[in-house]
């Protein structure tokens, strides 16, 4: 089995690559954008002409939300167009593309979980830019699967987790956000379900979503990093109408997993669970990244 990897460096793609060691049939080739530009059209179509993958598996991506807003042809060039000349070799070659979106592709105002059926309406350019190469793989290829995902977070790359660390170290109190919710998601949870995809060979192609389960406010989730990092920062709710960004956020993205539950056949991990498992795997490895903000008991 033959499988590429785009966005190799970013957080998912590290944990593929962690994982990958555990099968051994399976030839991964990983790329990051320095090794593969996804946004030329030749380069990628030479490295499918070379090496004929059975899958490929899109990690790369745009997600600075707030710098999206004004870098929108940047945000659309990666997070669409890049996605187009992808999805565009996948079918010439009939590679299986597994393609990584965001719960950004929705508005929040729905209430309860969104399944896949629901209509997307983005109101942020990161949203709008991966819901365009949303478009893009269902309108060129029939052999797909777009993996939806919410609040990612890992050992690797920038994410809330760390910049939650990293603030507590020089503060003993932080203001956020309480009223926007959704579901972190590990990555490495995320790799996990996405080799599923792979090995368990399945056919029912489309749209499905990944989160781990459960659902909070970025103020909960906060809390529970330092909980579980044992790190003693006073957390304050506010308004996000006392933390404006340039981007507008979705009030409530969480996603809803029965979709993918029927299909891969195992149980998701709550959030607290694998945020946990993370932050105590971090105090027992000594050359974890997270170890320079971790208090050392």
């Amino acid at each position: 089995m033959n499988i590429l990897v785009t966005g190799a460096t970013g957080q998912l793609g590290k944990c593929l690559q962690d994982i990958a060691i555990q099968y051994s049939n399976y030839d991964f080739h990983f790329k990051s954008s320095a090794d593969l530009d996804i946004t030329s059209i030749q380069r990628v179509a030479a490295i499918f002409a070379k090496e004929k993958f059975d899958f490929c598996i899109n990690c790369a991506a745009y997600t600075a939300v707030d710098k999206a807003e004004s870098n929108k042809e940047n945000a659309y060039l990666i997070n669409a167009e890049a996605v187009k000349n992808i999805a565009e070799q996948c079918t010439t070659y009939k590679t299986v593309l597994i393609h990584i979106s965001t719960d950004f592709v929705f508005d929040g105002t729905k209430g309860v979980p969104y399944t896949e059926e629901d209509l997307p309406n983005p109101i942020n350019v990161y949203g709008a830019s991966k819901l365009q190469g949303e478009k893009y793989v269902q309108s060129i290829l029939n052999n797909y699967f777009i993996i939806r995902t919410s609040w990612l977070y890992s050992e690797y790359g920038h994410n809330f987790v760390k910049t939650m660390l990293r603030l507590g170290k020089e503060r003993n109190q932080l203001s956020v956000v309480n009223d926007q919710f959704g579901s972190p998601t590990y990555a490495g949870d995320l790799a996990e379900c996405i080799v599923q995809f792979i090995s368990g060979k399945f056919t029912d192609y489309g749209i499905y979503h990944y989160s781990n389960e459960g659902n909070t406010s970025w103020h909960e989730f906060a809390k529970k990093i330092f909980e579980f990092a044992l790190m003693d920062v006073e957390i304050l709710p506010i308004a996000s109408s006392s933390y404006m960004t340039p981007a507008l956020r979705p009030k409530i993205s969480v996603l809803s997993k029965e979709k993918i539950k029927k299909l891969v056949g195992f149980p998701i991990p709550a959030w607290e669970e694998s945020l946990k498992k993370v932050l105590m795997k971090a105090k027992e490895c000594k050359n974890n990244f997270y170890l320079e903000f971790l208090n050392k008991q």
